[in-house]
């Protein structure tokens, strides 16, 4: 019979008796006559002991060669320990070395740019870890929520012929012999005419921004979840905003407390957030409250910098939405208001804490005049627009969507100091590898 082999929070589950589990050296200590190992999976940390006087000496012998990182099996008797930091120890009985660990390289202190060169390496630390069970989390989190409303996962092409959100930023691809190819910045233009089939629709899907940006919330290369709606009011959006949001950080305090707590994250804070309806208000009552409360002056018709939305964020323990900015500020997709030609039904939702636009989404303008009007005033050949113009031509109806940049709202949740934090391997202007 195949032996079983538990996890560690199986073996804390079960407290006492004898166990055999698997896993990876997250510490060593050797004191001359007893040994000390801290083993690690995925489910947590136990330390590990073994006696000199308690086993034979070969099998003494082999514990001492271990290494950090070193993989093994072993197997043993849980009994209670209040010393040890999860109350209960193992006492080794057998022991083998699966994988012996070369000299590794991490210790614990070193440079952000250096955990960055060895991330392959970094990713088996318990703050990665951490991170990235919470980002499983995030991600099926927004599944459930789209599909909880009815909508249809619909991919796009990442491979794309049409700019949408700023030509300064594409990623130029070698296409075979062809130009004018380029990386997804968004789903959207090929989203749209899919609600005409499906109606309601959503994705999950890495988009590229070529911005040369060094700062702590940009990166080359992320994840975007985003949503498209017919028959999507611009009211409708913002409570799919809202929505979204906090069954996203309601599942992480239900699945991930252990992980918060490996980061120190305050989970009252998230709670918090997600216990009130998000304020709500407009770009120009926005500029009326950085005049009072901070005395920043803003020209009406700039749009809002980090520097703006901070002093705005850090006023409030719960998200912002900005409603209706100025047309100028803004794509050529987005909507006029019937009521104020001057600004777009369009919203940014702010993360608190200073963790900036979370949601930039909108009502989209289904006058095709307005639309071949703004891509002309941005210098676009109208000609590339064809397939997305004839959206409006045959059936058009109102309809509505939204992005969320997912290492955005991760990187709020963990309070990360850097958007690099939220993803695997980051992807940004000076770095590309490992």
């Amino acid at each position: 019979m195949e032996k079983k082999y538990l996890s560690i929070k199986e073996v804390l589950e079960k407290k006492e008796g004898e166990v055999s589990l698997r896993g990876w050296v997250h510490r060593f200590r050797d004191q001359k006559t007893t040994i000390f190992i801290t083993l690690r999976d995925v489910t947590g940390v136990i330390q590990l002991v073994c006696d000199q006087d308690k086993v034979s000496p070969e099998l003494f012998e082999k514990i001492k060669q271990t290494t950090i990182e070193s993989s093994i099996v072993v197997s043993g008797t849980v009994r209670k320990e209040e010393r040890s930091p999860q109350g209960y120890e193992i006492d080794i009985k057998d022991y083998e070395i699966a994988g012996l660990a070369e000299n590794y390289p991490i210790s614990k202190d070193f440079s952000e740019e250096f955990l960055l060169d060895v991330r392959h390496l970094w990713l088996r630390s318990r703050k990665m870890q951490a991170i990235l069970k919470i980002r499983s989390t995030v991600f099926r989190a927004i599944h459930d929520y789209f599909r909880s409303q009815d909508y249809y996962e619909y991919q796009s092409p990442v491979l794309q012929s049409v700019q949408c959100e700023g030509g300064s930023s594409l990623f130029k691809v070698d296409y075979f012999e062809k130009k004018g190819v380029f990386l997804a910045q968004t789903w959207q233009l090929y989203a749209e005419p899919a609600i005409f089939s499906l109606e309601r629709i959503y994705t999950i899907s890495p988009s590229f921004r070529a911005e040369k940006s060094k700062t702590t919330r940009h990166l080359a290369e992320y994840w975007h979840a985003e949503m498209e709606g017919a028959w999507v009011s611009f009211e409708e959006l913002q409570e799919h905003a809202e929505g979204l949001i906090k069954k996203v950080i309601s599942d992480v305090l239900k699945h991930n407390r252990d992980d918060l707590e490996t980061l120190k994250r305050d989970v009252k804070v998230l709670e918090t957030a997600i216990s009130k309806p998000f304020v709500k208000m407009t770009y120009t009552e926005a500029l009326e409250i950085l005049k009072k409360e901070h005395d920043l002056d803003v020209e009406w018709g700039k749009d809002l910098r980090t520097i703006e939305e901070d002093l705005l964020s850090k006023m409030y323990d719960t998200f912002i939405i900005i409603t209706r900015y100025p047309k100028e500020v803004k794509a050529f997709y987005m909507k006029e208001d019937p009521q104020d030609p001057r600004v777009v039904l369009g919203f940014d939702c702010i993360g608190p804490e200073g963790y900036g636009e979370i949601i930039g989404a909108s009502e989209r303008e289904d006058d095709i005049k307005k639309i071949v009007e703004r891509l002309e005033k941005d210098g676009e050949d109208v000609s590339q627009y064809d397939f997305y113009l004839d959206t409006r031509k045959y059936g058009s109806v109102p309809h509505s969507g939204f992005g969320m940049g997912v290492e955005r709202i991760i990187s709020y949740i963990i309070k990360a100091d850097t958007i690099k934090d939220a993803i695997a391997f980051p992807r940004t202007m000076v770095r590309y590898r490992p």
